[in-house]
């Protein structure tokens, strides 16, 4: 009976997935591509409007900064996520060796795992040798739980380089709207204030959403952190223009 419930124990424990996890990476993705888009061009573009450059000049170089942003951020993420990939094979690779040369020291880790969880030895005994007897669980416990690291989607470094480059996209456009339509960068440049800001405010909220930060308190930092950085663009070019 003891047998039987340590292996429904650890089959529970090889089996259950985290539902949520692709989704919060991806959702984690959204989020840097968009924070440092809706920022950068901001930014820039609040610096060109203080050295008095023409409406079209700063939607050209802001255009130019959105689509470099783009191409960086996304070979970022897509460098990030091969690098954890490549690490979760090479600790794959570890694991299973050390399973095969040094088997009793691999199994009393499983016992210390587990005991951390409050079981007792003739509760965690029966799961111990139940792994021990299928070597391809015993590898995916010790990855999981003892290493904390799960497997990578296959795809998830390509996925992550979109999707942080498109979120990048989508965010940049946002401040250079007004200079699509208004030729005077004084009165384009105070229309780009207020549609970033707001633009900031509702991104922050739903980031506070997602991460479970309280939301309004996330809406008033990512606007703050946005204004803070077109305020320091806009005074040093003014300040050097002086």
């Amino acid at each position: 009976m003891a047998e039987e419930d340590g292996r429904r124990i650890s089959e529970n424990l090889l089996h259950h997935k985290e539902k949520h996890f692709t989704a919060g990476e991806i959702v984690r993705d959204v989020i840097i591509g968009v924070s440092d888009g809706l920022t950068v061009p901001f930014a820039l573009a609040a610096g060109l409007s203080g050295a008095n450059a023409s409406s079209s000049l700063i939607l050209t170089a802001g255009l130019a900064e959105v689509a470099a942003g783009a191409i960086s951020m996304g070979l970022g993420g897509y460098l990030a996520a091969k690098s954890e990939a490549d690490h979760y094979m090479r600790e794959l690779k570890r694991e299973e060796e050390e399973i095969i040369t040094v088997p009793e020291t691999e199994a009393a880790e499983i016992a210390e795992i587990l005991a951390q969880y409050g079981l007792e030895a003739h509760e965690y005994g029966p799961v111990v040798d139940s792994l021990r007897k299928n070597p391809k669980a015993w590898l995916e416990f010790m990855m999981r739980f003892e290493l904390g690291l799960e497997k990578p989607q296959p795809r998830r470094a390509l996925e992550s380089a979109l999707t942080i480059a498109i979120a990048y996209v989508v965010g940049g456009l946002v401040p250079l709207i007004p200079y699509m339509f208004i030729p005077t960068a004084r009165k384009a440049v105070l229309t780009s204030v207020g549609v970033t800001l707001i633009a900031l405010l509702f991104f922050g909220y739903v980031k506070g959403r997602f991460t479970g930060s309280k939301p309004v308190r996330s809406a008033l930092q990512t606007a703050l952190i946005g204004a803070i950085a077109s305020a320091a663009a806009f005074g040093m070019a003014k300040a050097v223009q002086a």
